[in-house]
């Protein structure tokens, strides 16, 4: 497929960006709740901390679907980089501002299908990008489009942190915190497969069972991929 083509694809000038209403009501409503049935987050405190440590000081680090900035946007502010988180949920974007007050992070109100590195609302380039669990709110066939938007916003080397979980599911609703929202997944063979074809080389992967605190949701495999753009 050809780039202009991707482009229309994901909300150019004769696109429109996708209708994901439903996925930020739900997490405007589910707030701080979210970091109560989620209290660990050992996989990616471990992944943000090796991605902090892989940057030269004071990098440029975009936090896809940031959630309340914790822990990923204030690991990566506190290590000195520069943030942009960004996330489909006003409400998780206030307590974000309030969790990371650093003057190194900005939080802006952004859909990954309206990013870009030009233009008016040009988010710039990065030398990292963390990508914790934020795909999963995509149906399957936008991951593709949203992995090489991610490749073309990295610096050449940029890396990316990359977590999902392993399912194989496609824009499936699932009770959390009750609310339903929607979640796909791959098993890490597919998941590898469409990391590599969006032009990442793997460096490493971990993978981390967990059991949620609180919610209805059972025990998940998450998968961490360690990536450089190729």
């Amino acid at each position: 497929m050809s780039e202009a083509s991707e482009f229309d694809r994901y909300g150019g000038p004769s696109g429109t960006l996708p209708d994901r209403t439903g996925q930020a009501e739900a997490f405007d409503a589910i707030g701080q709740h979210y970091d109560d049935a989620f209290p660990h987050k050992d996989g990616q405190l471990a992944a943000g901390r090796r991605l902090a440590d892989a940057l030269a000081p004071g990098s440029r680090v975009l936090d896809l679907g940031c959630g309340t900035g914790l822990p990923t946007a204030r690991q990566l502010a506190d290590a000195g980089h520069s943030v942009l988180g960004i996330d489909l949920s006003s409400g998780m974007l206030d307590l974000a501002r309030k969790n990371v007050p650093a003057q190194n992070a900005e939080f802006r109100q952004l859909d990954v299908a309206a990013l870009r590195a030009e233009g008016p609302d040009g988010v710039g380039q990065f030398d990292g990008i963390a990508a914790f669990f934020a795909l999963l709110m995509l149906p399957r066939d936008e991951i593709p489009y949203a992995l090489r938007l991610l490749h073309g916003l990295l610096r050449p080397g940029g890396l990316l942190a990359l977590s999902m979980v392993e399912a194989d599911l496609d824009d499936a609703g699932i009770p959390f915190l009750g609310h339903t929202i929607r979640v796909s997944g791959y098993l890490r063979g597919e998941l590898r497969q469409v990391v590599r074809d969006a032009g990442f080389d793997i460096i490493d992967e971990d993978t981390y069972s967990y059991a949620p605190a609180s919610t209805e949701v059972p025990p998940e495999h998450q998968l961490f991929l360690h990536c450089r753009r190729g």
